[in-house]
Formats: C-alpha cells, structure tokens, sequence
C-alpha cells in the first residue's frame, strides 16, 4: 500500500525535481483527497519506475486478470466456454496479441467467442464496453457476456518536471474489476442490476477538449500524460450535453415540465430589465435517480458534479470514500463507488443508480441502473467498510513534508 512515508520515498528517488516541483507535489497530493491505503504496481515497490519494461506491464496485467476472473467464474458458477462476448478496457497498454487474447487462451474460450479489445478510451471505458455488450445483446439472445476494465501503471510513471504530467502520478493507482453481464431472462432472479439506457457524448471534434487530456511527451521527449488547464471546461460541457441527452430518458414528466416552464419564465424575465433574472433553473435529478455514482477523477472532479446536479454530501459519499481507499483506477473506480454502496446496504430492490463518467477524447458517459434485489455483500469493502466514512480525510502528508513550503530555492537540496 502506499501510504505516506513509501509516497515520500518515491518523490526523493525522482530526481528531475526541483524544489518548485516538489511544493506542486505537496498542494496536489494534500488537496488530491487521496488515503494512504491505496495500490501502486510491484515496479514502485522494487524502485524499477524509471525503467519499466513490457514484461512489467503484462505481468501486471495478468496478475489482475487471472485473480478477478478467477473468482469471477467460481462465484457464478460458470465455465470460461460458457463466456460469448468478451470485451477488455485497458487504456495504456497494447500488446501484440491482444490482452484479450491473453485471456481467450489462458481460459481456452471458444472458438466463436466475439472479443474485443479497448485501448485509449481513458477513464470512460467501462461504459463504452457495457454499451457494446448491450449492441452484440440486440441480435444474440440468451447470451453471456464478461467485461475485464484495468489500467497498467507499470510503464506509465512520467519522470520528468512538467507539472501538467506530474499530476497524473498523483491520482491515479492501480485497481480493477471483471463484470458478468447477460440477457437470458430465465437468471433475473439472480442478477443484481437491469440497465435501463446508456448515453454516450463524444466532443473529440472540439480542438481545446481533445487536446485537455491527452498522452504526449515533454520538453525532454519524456512520455507522460498531460492534464490540461481545460480540462475542467471541458468536462463540464460534456456533461451538460450528456446531461441534456438522458435527463428526458430517466426523470419523470413532471420534472421536465417544471424545468421547463421555470426556464420559460426566466427568458421571458431577462427581456424585461426592470426585473431580476433569478436563479439558474436546475433539473432535480433525484426526482429519478436514487443513488449517484461518480467517476472518482479527482476531490475537483466529484465536487463539481455536485454542484452541476445539486448533490448532498450523502450522495457525494461513495465517490469521495472510494477515492479516499483506492485512488482514480481509471475506468474501474465507477465499480468500486458501486461497491461501496452495495457493501453499506444502501440499495434496495427497484433502486435507480446513475452512473457518470469521463474520458479522454473528450467523453462523458452516462447509464442508469435498476436494482433488481436488495444488496449488501461486502465485496472489496468488506475488510474496511466499517471504518467509513472516517472521522477525517486530512492527508498525513501535509504534517509530514509540510516544511518544503517554507524552503529557500537558492539553498534546498533534497536529502
């Protein structure tokens, strides 16, 4: 686990740090909302992430794979020939064969299976590879279909000093999940949610959203992944055009009504000006939605979705803990926000979760769920679930290497 005085250890050993650098580190890591039992590929730990090799990646991967597919299969029950859609998201890592082919002959799957393999589609991944499951599920009937969403870490640690590179090493640790999904009718009794719909918003076509989040080598030719200044521009157009898109597919009538005619209203206000404009009309989303489960991006990125659909520290929750615990894991951190809530027993038969999530591209993707039966397996929560929320989420670090804030440039030197 990486807790603060192996995160501090890391730091040192980066050696293209001034102390500028260092004091980003400081505000980025204090302010990233992020605890200090959180997981880190086995390069960190034997001082290699330097020089990564491929090995590294896919043994990473495999490590991943084996173990959650693994248990997957036994807990179901099913046999890997069983399996006739397999759709793998791993964003920075492409190898020759495909991962997925790496599972195909690990489990020796059929012949016929149809497989997929994602690379690139960022942290929005896990719903792109629900939607195509939902696609092939249009014209196959009866079928079974096993969803694998990862990041590799290993060959992804961006050495140099470029700040807006230097974020990413920060937020985003290793984690994911494998997802069991069918459309044999004769297993609802034992599924745990139905999809109700999926909408997808791609603004790739938008130079300023492409370019906010984007893999790109520095100054020095040193290959890291740039966060941008844009990005939260950018993710909150997308998610107002996503919003826009699937709030008529989940939200009742009458809400759509009142958005409405309190919309009418205030346009037929600003022509008039003797009078006040008032507040911005907003959708209240929970008059559909019972539970909000939010990419865990960043402490920024969770409170700016509060704020857009009007959250309550309660909805916000399971987002802010599962950051705390395990950090961005990339597209698998929506599964782990779910978790946490099936593990706390907060959802209950005929329940509607909302899903958001964002992506490189620029992506926002969103679906709606529906609890078939009341939940609370205690998942990957179950050794700690208890202890949450804590009493406070205050970074350690801060206590700890608080003291280069206040350090003279002309005469630091890190030890």
């Amino acid at each position: 686990m990486l807790d603060t005085e192996f995160c501090g250890k890391i730091i040192k050993r980066t050696k293209n740090l001034g102390l500028l650098e260092y004091q980003f580190l400081l505000k980025a890591i204090v302010s990233a909302g992020i605890g200090e039992q959180t997981y880190a590929p086995r390069i960190m730990f034997s001082g290699r992430e330097d020089n990564p090799t491929l090995d590294d990646g896919i043994s990473e991967m495999e490590e991943f794979f084996y173990d959650s597919i693994g248990k997957l299969l036994e807990r179901s029950g099913l046999s890997p020939t069983q399996i006739d859609v397999l759709v793998v998201n791993v964003s920075m890592l492409s190898t020759v064969p495909s991962l997925s082919a790496r599972i195909v002959n690990r489990y020796k799957m059929r012949e016929d299976i149809k497989v997929f393999n994602l690379t690139g589609m960022g942290c929005s991944a896990s719903l792109i590879s629900v939607d195509i499951v939902r696609n092939v599920f249009k014209s196959q009937k009866n079928r079974y279909a096993l969803v694998v969403t990862s990041e590799s870490l290993s060959p992804n640690w961006y050495s140099g000093n470029d700040r807006s590179m230097i974020l990413a090493n920060c937020l985003f640790r290793s984690g994911g999940c494998a997802i069991l999904l069918s459309n044999n009718r004769a297993l609802a009794d034992q599924a745990m949610f139905k999809l109700r719909c999926l909408v997808r918003t791609h603004h790739g076509a938008r130079d300023e959203s492409y370019e906010c989040c984007i893999q790109q080598e520095d100054a020095q030719g040193r290959i890291g992944f740039h966060l941008g200044k844009t990005l939260p521009k950018a993710a909150t157009r997308a998610l107002i055009d996503n919003l826009k898109a699937i709030s008529p597919r989940i939200l009742p009538i009458r809400e759509l009504v009142r958005f409405a005619a309190v919309s009418m209203y205030r346009k037929m206000m600003n022509q008039n000006p003797t009078k006040g404009s008032g507040p911005r009309p907003v959708l209240n989303f929970k008059t559909g939605v019972d539970h909000f489960c939010i990419h865990t991006g960043g402490k920024a990125v969770i409170d700016g979705i509060g704020v857009n659909l009007n959250l309550s520290e309660y909805d916000l929750e399971p987002a802010r803990m599962t950051l705390h615990r395990f950090g961005n894991t990339s597209a698998s951190s929506l599964w782990y926000v779910l978790g946490y809530m099936e593990a706390k027993k907060r959802l209950k038969k005929g329940d509607k979760v909302f899903m958001i999530s964002f992506g490189a591209g620029f992506k926002c993707n969103s679906c709606l769920w529906e609890v078939v039966r009341d939940l609370g397996d205690g998942n990957v929560w179950s050794d700690c679930v208890d202890s949450y929320p804590p009493e406070s989420i205050v970074n350690p670090f801060l206590e700890k290497f608080g003291w280069i804030r206040d350090e003279d440039p002309s005469t630091f030197k890190m030890l």
